[in-house]
């Protein structure tokens, strides 16, 4: 008897474990690219909304929130920063939003290649 290819016990794809990796790795190259791989970051942000449900209860769920409100809330800050630059301030403030990003990948991506989470409590 022959397995078929689509039956539940074959292996496809990246793990969950490989999936938060190239998450973490699509997000990194979109920001430290200084925005030219810009889309990298968007595709890791929708990736993690896709694989969100897939993830419930595991670890790796709050590596998938962490990436998520890092996006949402980096580029609340940069649209902010974005907007201060009119009265001249916009340039430190968006530097302090890129460190806060920057540090929140490191945190996150470090959490994880340890096996932990990166939101405290989880």
């Amino acid at each position: 008897m022959t397995q078929d290819d689509d039956t539940p016990g074959t292996d496809k794809g990246l793990t969950q474990r490989q999936l938060i990796h190239l998450m973490y790795a699509l997000f990194a190259a979109g920001i430290l690219s200084a925005g030219i791989l810009g889309a990298a970051a968007i595709a890791a942000v929708v990736l993690a909304y896709l694989k969100r449900g897939d993830m419930v209860g595991t670890v790796y769920a709050g590596h998938i929130d962490w990436i998520i409100r890092t996006f949402w809330w980096g580029l609340l800050w940069l649209a902010l920063s974005a907007v201060a630059t009119v009265i001249f301030i916009g340039f430190a403030t968006g530097v302090i939003a890129m460190i806060w990003i920057i540090y929140r990948l490191a945190k996150g991506w470090l959490a994880h290649c340890a096996g932990e989470t990166p939101l405290p409590g989880l």
